[in-house]
């Protein structure tokens, strides 16, 4: 027992009640078709029972701050180590969060900067340095024996005025001489002092000559000085006419200008202290945004792509003081623009002087660590600037994941859901060596994935369904790669056995002859290149991370057509033009958002489905005898909804220390309408149970309704034949998300002349499901429109007509044409990490140009 985890009697969401053993200490892949159960089984059950026991040994108190975790519906789990879950979500959105401080590493650069740091002044950007007065005797000591000097005291500078007083009471304590404007004077002279012009003058403390036996002379003279000067101390050599300034604190001895103790705190943005005063440590400008549409609450948000660099700090976050710190020539925020990999290059070459190069030795090492852990898992592109909210789901798991590894913990569980989305398969391989080096450190990986090749370098797999929703929840096999193969049940099994596969298609379309042309592309890394896409085709774009590829397709391929044909309020990236627009009439952007904030959205309602059945209801002859309209079957509106819940359906009970609990209404039984509205029928249903049904049970439900049974098909068709009509948006994974918004399109007549824009559209699927994903594309560019997708998957990256492979490599190496083509030219092209992976996928298989047909042999 000690060796496996042991769950029985899981039940969570759709689980049918299974037992698992599962073996610790090895990489473990739970894998099945898009909503068999993977994640209710490794999140809401393993993981969200290893909270639940972490939290309850604490005390009520602690509990009562923290949260609770609810139990899973599960019997018993044994053997279960401390858990770590390590999702796709995007860390957070709040700009104040960058890279540098989700991995730490800028914590180590601000300690770093404190430490070893040369500040300069902002100004006249002359090195500020500070020295102590027996510091600054043994560098006059330094000079020739003999040496006949001066010890001046600045006591103003650059200041209007004729400064009779100053004068006068310099010479009242005895002092004989000042140096005005850089000239000599007696305090008896006439000097000559303008009422309106600047003026500078100093007082020579005293009149000196190296000599080997007059250091208490010099040091009472020195510290004379600092008293009448404040901070600042000049030695004028008489024969050479040279002269050095000399300070106690960081100060600048031309500009005037000051720097206090550096400390580590200044050189965070998030603090007073050190942050641009302007922008307060953002870096930019807010510009507040309504949301059409909108509740109260949702009325305002924050658009930063919309939000112009800061004027005074130009995004760089800190005081111009902070900003003029240096190590190794390069301030704190020219060094979190750096690329990773630049970063590493950087510290690797780093040579520092005498004791600084002590005092960051320990430094250097953990930023170097951390950076190496960062380039392991691929994200050796990434800015430590680049803010969190920008950062994809794959790259903040991915970041999360390099600070796992270096903190070093043994015998813990982690659970990763999908940790290779966004990677190339060149990259795939350090993501695999990273995961089996938390394995030799003891630990335990359930990685819930899809990818073929994670699949294969597990040491066990766990293939659950056989099917989606109530048609999954089963472990169809579990053990090696060969057990899992040899399973005839298993739909995973017989893909990797390639008894079942996704073919290449018999014909590459050339297109309708129009193109959309970008010109001088040079958003972010791309430099200045000129692409043409197709129209009416089905397009990829591919690339390794970081190469380019949403920079020309996010950025400003869609930002620019959302601007023109739909009216949008975008900015797009930085390019000089763009020809071809008018040969479109919208585009539409299919991602894997959210279709709704609230648990009260659901397939029905965003695809437009509900207000027919609504409708369909009101004609009812129960509904018009009660003079029902369709307004009476929405459950967001007074009159047919339960008041008790509000048309929720559920009662959040809170329980002060312990968890909250969900319970279903008392008044409907968690139906979300009245006694009244649930009375009309029909066919023998009422509107709640329709709600409950999935769409495979819905569509033929309503058979002979036309209308609604089009928009029903529609959700079948994308493969969410098991999703209920009226599940809740909360609950769809963001693939299940992106299909439904696929469903939406699917239904509307088509123009021929749309641009659909999808951003990695296999993220979260099955190799089943991308299968069927094929046949929607195609049947999208089949109607005339053109698809252009940003994709990895060799399985739809062979599907494509034609590819723009963008690299070579990511980040400031990234950001060029490697080359274009259909598949079979990218395939041959011996520089392209894209081709060369493609190669293998098209082997055996020839393919002509498209002769007008729409069969495919899928």
């Amino acid at each position: 027992m000690d060796h496996f985890i042991q769950v029985s009697g899981a039940r969570e969401n759709n689980l049918k009640n299974i037992s698992i053993k599962i073996p610790r200490d090895q990489v473990v892949v739970f894998t099945g078709v898009s909503g068999s159960g993977k994640s209710s089984l490794a999140f809401d059950t393993l993981y969200a029972e290893g909270q639940k026991r972490y939290v309850e040994s604490l005390s009520s108190y602690a509990r009562h701050f923290l949260g609770q975790v609810g139990k899973p519906d599960v019997d018993a789990i044994e053997g279960l180590s401390p858990a770590i879950a390590i999702q796709q979500k995007t860390t957070s959105n709040n700009p104040r969060s960058t890279v540098g401080t989700l991995t730490e590493i800028y914590d180590y650069l601000r300690l770093l900067w404190a430490r070893v740091g040369t500040p300069h002044c902002p100004s006249c950007k002359d090195e500020i340095s500070r020295q102590s007065v027996d510091e600054i005797v043994d560098q006059i000591y330094s000079l020739p024996q003999g040496t006949r000097f001066a010890v001046l005291a600045p006591i103003v500078q650059n200041q209007t005025g004729e400064h009779d007083k100053i004068l006068e009471q310099a010479k009242a304590s005895g002092y004989a001489r000042v140096r005005v404007d850089g000239s000599f004077y007696q305090l008896n002279d006439d000097i000559p002092l303008h009422k309106n012009e600047k003026h500078t003058v100093e007082i020579v403390v005293d009149r000196l000559t190296v000599k080997a036996d007059d250091s208490q002379r010099m040091t009472d003279s020195l510290e004379t000085a600092f008293s009448l000067s404040g901070d600042i101390v000049i030695i004028y050599q008489y024969e050479s006419q040279e002269e050095a300034c000399f300070s106690q604190s960081y100060s600048c001895p031309r500009c005037g200008i000051s720097l206090n103790e550096l400390t580590p705190r200044m050189f965070s943005f998030n603090n007073q202290e050190g942050a641009c005063r302007t922008c307060s440590g953002l870096g930019f400008h807010f510009k507040v945004v309504s949301l059409k549409g909108a509740s109260a609450i949702q009325q305002e948000e924050v658009d930063e792509t919309l939000a112009p660099p800061c004027p005074d700090c130009h995004g760089d976050r800190l005081a111009p003081m902070l900003l003029a710190v240096t190590v190794g020539g390069m301030n704190i925020a020219e060094f979190c623009r750096l690329s990773v990999s630049g970063a590493l290059d950087f510290i690797a070459n780093l040579r520092l002087p005498g004791a600084k190069a002590t005092i960051a030795e320990l430094i250097l090492t953990e930023i170097y660590s951390r950076l190496q852990f960062l380039d392991n898992v691929g994200l050796e592109y990434l800015q430590l600037s680049r803010t969190s909210g920008t950062l994809s789901g794959g790259e903040s798991q991915r970041i999360r994941l390099a600070s796992q590894i270096g903190s070093g913990l043994t015998g813990v569980l982690y659970i990763l859901d999908e940790p290779s989305i966004g990677l190339h398969q060149r990259d795939n391989a350090r993501l695999l060596s990273a995961l089996k080096d938390m394995r030799e450190m003891g630990n335990t990986l359930i990685v819930v994935e899809h990818d073929e090749e994670t699949i294969r370098q597990a040491d066990w797999i766990v293939d659950i369904g056989p099917g989606a929703g109530k048609n999954g929840g089963h472990v169809v096999a579990q053990g090696t790669l060969d057990d899992i193969t040899m399973e005839p049940s298993s739909i995973t099994g017989q893909y990797l056995s390639r008894k079942k596969q996704i073919a290449v298609p018999e014909y590459r379309r050339k297109g309708n002859g129009k193109s959309l042309t970008i010109i001088g592309a040079a958003e972010n890394n791309l430099k200045e290149i000129d692409v043409s896409i197709p129209l009416g085709t089905f397009t990829c774009v591919t690339g390794v991370s970081g190469s380019g590829k949403s920079s020309l397709i996010n950025e400003i391929v869609y930002k620019r057509l959302a601007a023109e044909l739909n009216r949008a309020h975008t900015s797009a990236g930085n390019h000089q033009q763009m020809q071809g627009i008018h040969f479109l009439d919208k585009i539409i952007n299919i991602d894997q958002s959210p279709i709704g904030r609230t648990p009260r959205s659901n397939p029905a309602t965003y695809t437009g489905l509900f207000d027919q059945i609504r409708s369909l209801y009101a004609l009812t002859n129960e509904a018009k005898v009660r003079g029902y309209g369709p307004g009476r079957f929405s459950f967001n509106i007074t009159g047919g909804r339960c008041e008790a819940c509000a048309g929720d359906g559920m009662m959040k009970l809170e329980m002060h220390f312990l968890p909250s609990v969900f319970v279903a209404c008392d008044a409907c039984k968690g139906k979300r309408y009245n006694r009244e509205t649930l009375e009309v029928h029909y066919k023998g249903k009422s509107i709640a149970e329709v709600l409950e049904m999935t769409a495979d049970e819905a569509v033929d439900f309503f058979g002979n309704v036309p209308k609604i049974r089009k928009k029903i098909e529609a959700l079948c068709k994308v493969g969410l034949g098991y999703v209920q009509l009226g599940q809740s948006s909360t609950t769809l994974s963001g693939g299940e998300a992106q299909r439904v918004k696929l469903a939406a399109e699917l239904q509307k007549p088509a123009t021929g002349s749309t641009l659909y824009v999808m951003d990695e559209p296999t993220t979260g699927l099955h190799v089943a499901d991308v299968h069927q994903l094929v046949h929607i594309l195609h049947a999208l560019v089949d109607g005339g429109n053109t698809v252009v997708v940003i994709e990895h998957n060799l399985d739809l990256i062979k599907n494509a007509d034609y590819i723009i492979d963008l690299g070579p490599e990511g980040g400031t190496h990234g950001g060029s044409i490697v080359c274009t083509g259909t598949p079979e030219e990218v395939a041959n092209c011996e520089v392209s990490y894209t081709g060369h992976y493609l190669r293998a996928e098209l082997k055996g298989n020839e393919t002509n140009e498209y002769n007008g047909s729409t069969s495919y042999p899928y």
